[in-house]
C-alpha cells in the first residue's frame, strides 16, 4: 500500500481562509517512502505420516545428518512399561525406521551431543549413541517425577521436569540442578549465545545472566515446546492443540487443532525450510507445516 501526501495552497487575506488558484511551487525533492502492511505469520500443512507412531511426544530435526527423530510413548506419560520407542522419519512424511531404539518408558524430550541422542524417561536420562543406535547409558535424577523437555548448547544438556518445576543439566557426565520454582515448566530451548528461554505457567520466559527470569511474554501460558526463530521471534505450542508465533511484544495464533482433538505436543524444526513438525500425540502421526514469517 502506498501513501501519498497532496498539497494545497492557501491564503489568508482580512481574517478569512481563502483556498488559492493553482500556482507555480517549487518542486521537493523528498522521497515519501512506501508504506507496506505488516505479514501476518502462518502455517500451512505439508504433509503428515502414516498414523504408526503410538502417542509420539517430541520431534527433533538434527541438522548435522538431516534426520528426524521421533519419541514414541505407547502408552501413558509415567507408565514404566518398556513400550516407548524412537523412530526415524524424513521431512515427505515417509517412517524410514519404525523401531529404531526400543525398550524405553515413556520417552519424552530430545536433544543431541556429543554424537548422543538424550531423552527424558519420566524420572531418567536416558543416553543413546548414534552411531550404533544403542543405549549406553541411564542418568537418574533425584526427586525427579515428570522430566519432559530437553535442549543442548556445548555438549552440556538442560532439561525440564514438569512437577518439579526445575531445570536440571548433564555436564561432564554428572546431574546437577541449574534452576527451581518454575510452575508448570515444560518446553526449553537455548539460543547459540547461550541464553536459556522457557515455557511455564507464567508465560515465555528468558533466564539472565545472574540466574534470575523474565518473563518475555505473558499470554501463552502453559506451553510445550519452543522454538528459537532469531531477532526476538519464537513459535510455541500447547499440548492441547495451539501453536503460537510469539514476540516481546504479542503473539500470533496459527494453528488451532482442539475441535479435531489433535494435539501439538513437543514440535521441531527444520530451519532454512521452515517446517514446523509437529507431534500430534494420540493422533499418532507427525503433521509437517510450512511456517511463512
Amino acid at each position: 500500500m502506498k501513501t501519498y501526501l497532496k498539497a494545497c495552497s492557501f491564503a489568508i487575506f482580512g481574517g478569512l481562509l481563502i483556498a488559492c488558484g493553482p500556482q507555480k511551487t517549487e518542486e521537493s525533492s523528498e522521497t515519501i517512502p512506501e508504506v507496506e502492511d505488516a505479514k501476518t505469520p502462518s502455517l500451512t500443512l505439508v504433509v503428515e505420516t502414516p498414523e504408526t507412531l503410538i502417542t509420539n511426544e517430541s520431534v527433533l530435526y538434527d541438522p548435522s545428518s538431516g534426520t528426524i527423530y521421533v519419541s514414541n510413548i505407547d502408552g501413558t506419560p509415567l507408565d514404566k512399561d518398556g513400550k516407548g520407542s524412537i523412530s526415524i522419519i524424513d521431512k515427505e512424511g515417509n517412517i524410514i525406521t519404525q523401531d529404531w531404539v526400543t525398550g524405553l518408558n515413556a520417552p519424552k524430550g530430545m536433544g543431541i551431543a556429543n554424537g548422543k541422542l538424550y531423552v527424558t524417561d519420566i524420572d531418567e536420562l536416558v543416553e543413546i549413541d548414534i552411531a550404533s543406535a544403542t543405549i549406553t547409558q541411564k542418568y537418574s535424577v533425584e526427586g525427579s517425577e515428570f522430566l519432559n523437555d530437553v535442549a543442548t548448547h556445548e555438549g552440556k544438556v538442560y532439561f525440564t521436569d514438569m512437577n518439579t518445576g526445575k531445570v536440571h543439566v548433564l555436564a561432564d557426565g554428572a546431574v546437577s540442578t541449574l534452576s527451581e520454582g518454575h510452575e508448570s515448566l515444560n518446553g526449553i530451548a537455548v539460543d547459540t549465545d547461550g541464553t536459556i528461554y522457557g515455557l511455564d505457567a507464567s508465560g515465555l520466559k528468558v533466564w539472565n545472566a545472574d540466574g534470575s527470569t523474565s518473563v518475555i511474554n505473558s499470554e501463552v501460558t502453559g506451553g510445550d515446546g519452543l522454538v528459537i526463530l532469531g531477532d526476538g521471534n519464537f513459535v510455541a505450542s500447547r499440548w492441547q492443540g495451539e501453536i503460537w508465533f510469539v514476540t516481546e511484544s504479542g503473539q500470533t495464533l496459527l494453528l488451532d487443532t482442539k475441535a479435531q482433538e489433535s494435539n501439538t505436543a513437543d514440535i521441531g524444526f527444520i530451519p532454512g525450510e521452515n517446517l514446523v513438525l509437529v507431534p500430534t500425540f494420540f493422533k499418532n502421526k507427525v503433521a509437517i507445516y510450512q511456517l511463512d514469517y
